[in-house]
Formats: C-alpha cells, structure tokens, sequence
C-alpha cells in the first residue's frame, strides 16, 4: 500500500498544473498505517508522527471536502503542538506568541480555520522549530 503512495506521489512531479488528488484508497491506508503506529505506543513516535502527517496530506488532497477539513484539523493541530513546544522551551518568544494568538483570536472569530490560516500556521510552526532546533544546536 505505502508502495503505491510513494509511487503515486513521485509520479506527481512530472506533470505541470494538475492537482494532487488522492483516492480513497490511498486514504485507508494511511488510516491503518497510524491506527498500528498507534497500537504500538510511544517507542515508534517519529513514525508514528510521520504516518500522522502522510495521512494529513492524503485527506487534503482528497475530493471529498469533509476529508479536506478533516485533514486541515489535522494539520492545524500539528502545527499548534509544534507551536506549544517551541513555547514550552523559549516562553517569550514573540513570533510563537504571535502565532498562538492569531490562531486563537482566528478560531473565536470564525469558529472555522480556513486553508490560508491553516497554512499559513503550518508554515509558521516549520519555521519556529527548525529556529528552535538551530538555537539549541548552537547551545
């Protein structure tokens, strides 16, 4: 199954202006890849955050819009997460409080994260940790 995934996903980038879309096919398989990851418990966690993020991208990427909204929660709560660790270890850091306030002050206001918020948070939660990860290796 995970064959045909990468299979599918490295075909993607011969072609130009075509969306990624991903069958349901593709889904479960992610779906039963993070349900095993999850029945083995903390001693795979970079796989199982890994198989997580593969099933994020198969549900966005999905024509089904409740597997897209599925997918985007997915991801914004990811980037959170990132966002709450990178807290946890510099507490005053204004970007990350930035961040957390925006996605907050955005989800009181609508009650709905659209694709840019999500986005733009997923991106903003890479940035903050490879910033993170570059501090303490200088450390």
């Amino acid at each position: 199954m995970m064959n045909k995934f990468f299979k599918w996903v490295g075909s993607l980038f011969g072609r130009e202006d075509q969306i990624p879309w991903c069958d349901r096919e593709i889904i479960l398989g992610c779906e039963r890849e993070v349900a095993e990851d999850m029945d083995k418990g903390e001693s795979r966690e970079e796989h199982k955050s890994e198989s997580i993020m593969r099933l994020s991208w198969a549900l966005v990427h999905s024509r089904q819009p409740e597997d897209v909204e599925r997918g985007i929660a997915m991801l914004l709560q990811a980037a959170l997460l990132a966002n709450e660790r990178c807290l946890r270890m510099e507490p005053e850091w204004i970007q990350a409080l930035t961040l957390k306030k925006t996605v907050e002050d955005q989800i009181v206001k609508d009650g709905f994260i659209g694709i840019g918020i999500t986005a733009s948070a997923v991106i903003a939660g890479g940035i903050v940790c490879a910033l993170v990860r570059r501090q303490l290796d200088h450390r």
